[in-house]
This record gives C-alpha cells, sequence and structure tokens, in this order.
C-alpha cells in the first residue's frame, strides 16, 4: 500500500536530526510521533523551533524514545511504498533515526511524491489519448493540483503528509474526470 511520509527536523544542518515523523496509508490510517533525541544528537535550530513550533524542551519531556519510533516504523511501514515530497531531506532523518536504532541504514526507503503521481496518472488515463495529448493532461492535471497546494506548508510532520495524499488523491480525481469527460463526449 502507499504510505505517505513526513519528517519535522532540528534544522536544515548536516548534523541536524528528526523530531517529528508521521505517516499516513492511502486508506487514510495514520500515525504521528513526536522523537525524543538521541544523547549523541545536539544540533538545534532556534529559526527551524520558531517554523515547526516543536521546542528541545517539548521533545525530551514528551518525545517518544527514538529507538521505540523506529521499531514502530519498520513494523508498520515495512513492505509498502514511501513517498515523501522531499525524500532527499526525509531520508536523510529517515537513515539518522534508523541507524541510531541499529537498523541498516536502508531499511525503509523513499520515493518521492510527485513522481508517483505522475506514473498513477498517466496509468489511469491510459492509452485512450494520443501521445501528446496524454502528455498535456497529465502536465495539466499536475499543475492544478500544485495551484490547489498551499504556499506554506504547516511543517508539522501530519499534515504535511495528509496533504501529500491529498494531492495524490486529487490528482486521481482529476484523471478520472478527464476520463469521464472523453467518455461522455463520445456517447
Amino acid at each position: 500500500m502507499r504510505v505517505f511520509f513526513d519528517f519535522e527536523a532540528s534544522s536544515l544542518a548536516k548534523r541536524s536530526y528528526p523530531i517529528e515523523v508521521a505517516w499516513v496509508f492511502a486508506d487514510g490510517r495514520a500515525e504521528s510521533h513526536l522523537i525524543r533525541p538521541a544523547l549523541e544528537w545536539t544540533d538545534w535550530d532556534e529559526e527551524a523551533e520558531a517554523i515547526h513550533g516543536l521546542a528541545r524542551t517539548l521533545l525530551e519531556q514528551e518525545g517518544e524514545p527514538h529507538d521505540q519510533v523506529a521499531a514502530r516504523m519498520v513494523e508498520e511501514l515495512s513492505g509498502h511504498d514511501l513517498f515523501a515530497s522531499a525524500p532527499s531531506w526525509d531520508a536523510k532523518w529517515l537513515n539518522a533515526l534508523l541507524r541510531t536504532a541499529g537498523y541498516p541504514k536502508h531499511r525503509l526507503r523513499l520515493r518521492k511524491t510527485s513522481e508517483m503521481i505522475a506514473q498513477d496518472v498517466s496509468a489511469l488515463l491510459g492509452d485512450d489519448l494520443e501521445p501528446e495529448d496524454h502528455r498535456q493532461a497529465v502536465e495539466r492535471i499536475l499543475a492544478d493540483i500544485d495551484k490547489a497546494r498551499p504556499e506554506v506548508p504547516a511543517h508539522r510532520a501530519l499534515p504535511d503528509a495528509q496533504a501529500e495524499r491529498g494531492r495524490w488523491l486529487a490528482a486521481r480525481q482529476g484523471a478520472e474526470a478527464l476520463l469521464e469527460g472523453k467518455l461522455s463526449s463520445r456517447a
């Protein structure tokens, strides 16, 4: 099953680490976890804190131990297709979490949501359109869902993961509507 995935992090620096993770399955089931930093995780950027609103003291007091969050992720997400809007950043934090918890860094892998959405839309449209019309239809549907995207993400893991699932659903609906229009115009 497809899973939409997002992290919030201590900063965007090289030594940054994950502080919150959430995932949303294609069927809408979701989980979110605040992550208590591992002892060796010391990087902290107050500008990042101002964006996501999560204080390090909150994470230390209310966050789940990083190894428990990693174990939950491996248990729940293994064997599923994981997608993120920014997989290079999210994979960095995923790998940091997994390695620190003793898992191989590529135990779970992320792919780019927008690429999957484009492939999904293309597959839904099938072979009913001429190749150039097909390409233009995919581009138009993707542009429409990008226009509907908020200019500034929530910068919290669960709303951002839910938004990615929403983009996927909107793209599928756009493709289905286009096909229905084509079929009804032929009748």
